[in-house]
């Protein structure tokens, strides 16, 4: 029996002794139990407090009420939050909620994306006799830049400034400026930054740093630039996110050098880059071909205590190096990764296997396959259809049906029926754009349990006349296994190779990669 547990049994004594806890006893019960995590503990002692002041015409601690609604927001119980207060708290006349508990409602349903919610409280805290401040607006204002309705947060914030009672101050602005750039309307978050710089608001690092991630994200690097000179000009010293953004900008509008430029600005200026710093830079330099120094970032990574390191990381060096011929070091990237307690995911295996194939290296990719399946990752049709396909034209058919029967009939299934209730209803769209810019087209994407990325072809006349026909006869997209196999089954390694390295580009989108810099 812990102390909590000595404590709960000491207050029931109490109670069916006759005596009842004053109220600052009360209020240390109660906030040890909600600290502690006994939220239910907690309530039951809240509501027969709240019972017993009522007779008394007295009210229970707003603060103690605070304090518990607060933590179960911040512990993702906002739906029990909500409960308690709507049926007791607004109930119960031995509560008296103030507009600080309003706030704390309000600010967990926004989080949670229910803002309609939200403002139902806010409609009728007025007649608790509770009034709005600017952290009402300002969290109402959040919430419905977090849902996309940023036309409507900049109603609500010229509402506040025609009534004149509240002055919005940084945080308003800011919420809805980072709305803007989310939704990708540059020249709506500059004319409010405008605003508010004639305001007198002074904007601070969260608001240059979403200016420059939005510009960055839009391409338009000379807006961008000017942010950051601005930002600097102004005293504003430049964080890990601002340089972040203006390399992710640069590199993907093909300025790589200019992001090689300010990661050693950074490290002149003592900034550490993150994950998602070298993230960006390491994908820019394997998409140059610059593979040994993409190797170089990895080490520097390595070194760092601080960062947790994530197979996205690793997966482009490996892939360089595989599509370059050179599978002993990505052999070696990957024992890396592993020493450093990262394991490699289903992306990295079928790097390694294809890398090997291509390289007549049949053991080692059955053994990757192998290792593959034997960690729980499950192989995709693209992976196990090329290993099998190459397995046989090396003459090793043997070896070819027992990989077919090693597949479990869950993946079989799998393959037919797509993907899983999860990913239907959880996948992430992805932005295929730089791509297309690229001149490459999408053709279909592999279904798969869990679909870490997607299968790329580089449209030729071939490859287009055989998804023109598949699609004319409603075959299924996951047939590009088939188009592979069919393309790797010609006769000579060599354009087996360009195959690979040509045709077939595996873009990995993975939890955490980073596309999303979030602010407010």
């Amino acid at each position: 029996m812990g102390l909590h547990d000595l404590a709960n049994l000491a207050y029931e004594y109490m109670k069916t002794d006759g005596f009842f806890p004053n109220s600052p006893l009360l209020d240390y019960i109660v906030s040890s139990f909600v600290n502690a995590g006994r939220f239910s503990t907690a309530k039951e002692i809240l509501i027969l407090q709240a019972e017993l002041y009522n007779e008394r015409a007295e009210v229970v601690s707003s603060f103690v009420c605070n304090n518990l609604l607060s933590l179960l927001c911040k512990t993702h119980r906002v739906d029990e939050a909500v409960n308690f207060f709507r049926d007791h708290i607004l109930r119960l006349r031995g509560f008296c909620p103030d507009t600080c508990s309003f706030n704390i409602i309000m600010r967990g349903l926004c989080r949670v994306a229910k803002v309609d919610k939200a403002f139902e409280f806010f409609d009728i805290m007025r007649s608790f006799d509770c009034f709005p401040d600017l952290v009402t607006y300002n969290t109402l204002i959040n919430g419905l830049c977090r849902v996309g309705n940023v036309d409507r947060a900049r109603m609500l914030l010229r509402g506040l400034q025609s009534q004149g009672e509240f002055f919005p101050d940084i945080v308003t602005f800011t919420s809805i400026i980072s709305g803007y750039c989310k939704l990708g309307k540059m020249e709506e978050a500059a004319d409010l930054f405008d605003e508010m710089s004639n305001c007198g608001i002074r904007p601070n690092l969260i608001t240059f740093n979403v200016l420059i991630d939005g510009f960055g994200k839009k391409g338009d690097m000379v807006s961008a630039s000017e942010i950051y000179e601005r930002m600097v000009g102004g005293g504003c010293l430049p964080d890990v996110f601002s340089f972040t953004s203006l390399i992710d900008g640069h590199c993907r509008a093909g300025g790589l050098e200019q992001g090689l430029k300010l990661w050693d600005e950074m490290n002149e200026r003592k900034v550490s880059p993150n994950l998602f710093t070298f993230s960006v830079l390491i994908n820019a330099l394997c998409k140059e071909n610059r593979l040994n120094e993409a190797r170089d970032l990895l080490r520097q990574m390595q070194w760092r205590e601080d960062i947790i390191p994530q197979p996205f990381i690793y997966n482009p060096v490996i892939d360089g190096f595989s599509k370059s011929g050179n599978v002993d070091e990505a052999n070696a990237i990957v024992a890396e990764m592993e020493a450093k307690g990262c394991s490699p995911d289903k992306l990295t295996f079928t790097i390694l296997i294809l890398g090997h194939c291509m390289k007549g290296r049949m053991s080692e990719a059955i053994s990757i396959f192998n290792k593959m399946l034997t960690v729980g990752c499950v192989p995709d049709s693209i992976t196990t259809n090329s290993l099998i396909s190459c397995l046989r034209k090396a003459g090793m058919a043997n070896e070819a049906y027992k990989i077919e029967q090693s597949i479990s009939n869950e993946v079989h299934s799998a393959f037919v029926q797509g993907p899983s209730a999860q990913t239907r209803s959880g996948s992430r769209n992805t932005d295929f754009s730089p791509l297309h810019a690229s001149g490459i087209t999408q053709v279909g994407s592999l279904q798969s349990p869990t679909p870490s990325y997607a299968v790329w072809l580089t449209v030729s006349p071939f490859t287009d006349f055989c998804f023109t026909k598949a699609r004319s006869h409603t075959i299924s997209m996951d047939s590009t296994s088939d188009l592979i196999l069919g393309l790797t089954s010609l006769s000579h390694d060599s354009h087996d190779s360009e195959v690979y390295k040509d045709t077939i580009s595996l873009s990995p989108r993975q939890e955490g990669e980073g596309d999303e810099i979030t602010y407010y």
